[in-house]
């Protein structure tokens, strides 16, 4: 297959606009996904993460054959937090699927996502979905969709975008919403009538750009990304050359044999004996890997090297160390600072956002990354595989420059049912949020935007989502670094912690309950300095959730009297990291999280606390 008869574009939008259900309906158009596939619902999310969450994490590639042409289509991640993810994949293709609500518009994170394909040349086709939904305005929709390009300062040509209705989820599209529907094979035709040929040389040197990776326990380490230039044969030698470090020279890391070529068909890989330039493919047989490495001929005076794969810096950063707690190695598998730093160092080769360095400590790491949910999708991700490790108070990263300290920003938008809006301008008020735009955003609901630090955000989603019952979305994206606004206390409330080891029971946390919010139940062990509860006042409290009922012969006059407990607060990760304060940490295992002080000993926090105070 000649590369004229190839289009590759990547599929971009805000988070929950409909792209992966639009991937869904266009593989079964084609006829890509097999009987038993046919009925899987947002099929490109493979892992149980991004089925949970409903999001897509990490970028993957698909194709599909339809009349003679094989596109190939990239899902990408629609969440700010996951941009290293497009960024590293939108040298894969030549055109931008953008997918914008009918009913939304583009959102905070279409700019971000839409800003990097602007930027990288892509040609724009428009796909206005969820025309289905009541009260939407899809010539709105295109309208600000031009609005938001000619912002971003795009070309004329991209600027002269073609557009296309559709619902993703009904699996129809048409070229004008009053039109009747047509088959999802309207977006396949729209593609290849608009989607440019690929951007390559066939007659040249073979040459790759590691785009994305893969392991597998047979091939090994598995590279994915276009072919710039040249064909490849399985078998033929080729070299794996990685960038170096800034003002130093790249380096040929190994030369190895292509010991498999793979394509993309659907939601499976088929094994192909040769892969020609234009195509997206997968190449093993190399020992070591990493994104943006080239792989290119053996032949020094044909090689292409790619430049260094640059991503936007990390905004926010965790502390990782072992789990030192008294139940460390109960539930996990891997719970040594070796085993902790192996597992960070694979994920830095794929996650290219990410960033890891050592500190004093060698049973602690800093781990940087674009935000909290990328942080926090790296936990539960170690923390499934069987890794216990305690985690620390995600912070933001300041700058210093002339001017003074710097912190980053968002670009915060929040749609809600209009009689909350005053609740939420209050709150964010607090947080030092400044608004710059509000309007009604149709159906009785407003729309509101606003500048806020990025550290402000960090926990305010579940707040958002109590103060609204439920009907506030919000979205965020990083705007820029501006001066330091000044210290905010993190909590209002101190926290109940355990005095002794032992295991809770109902009299005990009965008695608790008037002094605060409990976050375990009866017969939970526990142990001396890990947190139970929030204190009703400013200060900590040490308590003991574990003192049984004296028995006597005596009885009394409430001997027989019944027990009740409100039930616990259950934290999910993104809550619990965010309701740390600088002086706890967060144990996670494969089966519990507990909040717990960074000195467990009290008398050692005693200390501690009145050195500070002298010092």
């Amino acid at each position: 297959m000649a590369s004229a008869d190839i289009r590759n574009l990547a599929i971009i939008a805000h988070v929950d606009h409909g792209k992966t259900t639009l991937v869904d309906g266009l593989l079964a158009a084609a006829g890509a996904l097999e009987r038993r596939e046919g009925e899987t619902e947002r099929a490109l999310d493979s892992n149980d993460l991004e089925r949970e969450r409903g999001i897509t994490i990490t970028s993957k590639p698909t194709s599909l054959e339809y009349r003679g042409t094989r596109i190939n289509l990239v899902d990408t991640p629609g969440h700010a937090d996951f941009g290293g993810e497009v960024e590293r994949v939108l040298n894969m293709v030549d055109a931008a699927l953008l997918v914008v609500d009918a009913f939304e518009g583009p959102m905070p994170q279409t700019r971000f996502v839409t800003e990097k394909a602007v930027k990288a040349g892509l040609r724009i086709l428009l796909v206005v979905n969820k025309i289905d939904r009541p009260g939407c305005e899809p010539h709105k929709a295109v309208d600000a969709t031009f609005d938001l390009l000619a912002s971003l300062d795009a070309s004329e040509e991209q600027l002269d975008f073609p557009v296309i209705y559709c619902s993703a989820r009904e699996r129809y599209a048409m070229a004008d919403p009053d039109d009747p529907p047509q088959p999802m094979h309207a977006i396949l035709d729209f593609i290849l009538a608009h989607a440019p040929q690929p951007r390559c040389q066939p007659a040249g040197g073979f040459a790759m750009w590691v785009s994305t990776l893969d392991y597998d326990p047979f091939l090994g380490y598995v590279a994915i990304g276009r072919i710039q230039s040249g064909r490849l044969a399985v078998g033929d030698r080729i070299a794996l050359v990685r960038p170096g470090q800034k003002g130093e020279d790249p380096k040929v890391a190994e030369v190895f044999r292509a010991r498999k070529l793979l394509g993309f068909q659907g939601l499976r890989r088929f094994e192909r004996d040769e892969v020609l330039a234009g195509d997206i493919v997968a190449i093993s047989g190399m020992e070591s890997l990493a994104v943006g490495d080239t792989l290119t001929t053996e032949d020094v005076e044909s090689r292409t090297i790619f430049p260094r794969l640059d991503v936007d810096p990390p905004t926010m950063a965790i502390r990782i160390r072992i789990n030192d707690g008294p139940f460390a190695g109960r539930e996990g598998q891997w719970v040594t600072s070796r085993k902790i730093a192996e597992r960070l160092t694979r994920e830095v080769r794929s996650n290219v956002a990410l960033r890891v360095s050592t500190t004093d400590s060698a049973d602690e790491f800093e781990v940087a990354g674009r935000g909290e949910l990328h942080l926090s999708v790296l936990i539960e991700t170690m923390r499934r595989e069987g890794y216990e490790l305690c985690v620390s108070r995600p912070r933001v990263i300041l700058r210093e420059d002339e001017d003074g300290v710097k912190e980053p920003f968002e670009r915060l938008t929040i749609n809600c049912e209009s009689p909350y809006a005053g609740a939420v301008i209050d709150k964010l008020g607090q947080r030092f949020g400044e608004m710059i735009a509000m309007d009604t955003g149709g159906e009785g609901r407003t729309r509101m935007e606003f500048l806020i630090p990025t550290r402000s955000l960090i926990g305010y989603r579940s707040e958002l989502l109590t103060d609204t019952r439920g009907t506030g979305i919000m979205a965020s994206t990083f705007a820029h670094y501006g001066r330091y606004l000044g210290a905010r206390k993190s909590r209002a409330r101190g926290v109940l912690v355990v005095m002794d080891p032992g295991e809770t029971n109902t009299y005990s946390l009965h008695r608790l309950q008037d002094r605060g919010s409990l976050f375990v139940g009866s017969q939970v062990p526990v142990y001396a300095g890990m947190i139970v509860g929030e204190h009703c006042r400013e200060n900590d409290l040490i308590v003991n959730p574990c003192i049984t009922k004296k028995l006597t012969n005596v009885r009394s006059s409430g001997a027989d009297e019944k027990l009740f407990l409100t039930p616990p607060i259950a934290f999910s990760l993104e809550q619990a990291l965010a309701y740390l304060d600088d002086d706890e940490l967060l144990e996670v295992t494969p089966k519990s999280l507990r909040l717990r002080k960074r000195l467990l000993d009290h008398n050692a926090r005693k200390r501690e606390e009145k050195a500070a105070a002298l010092g």
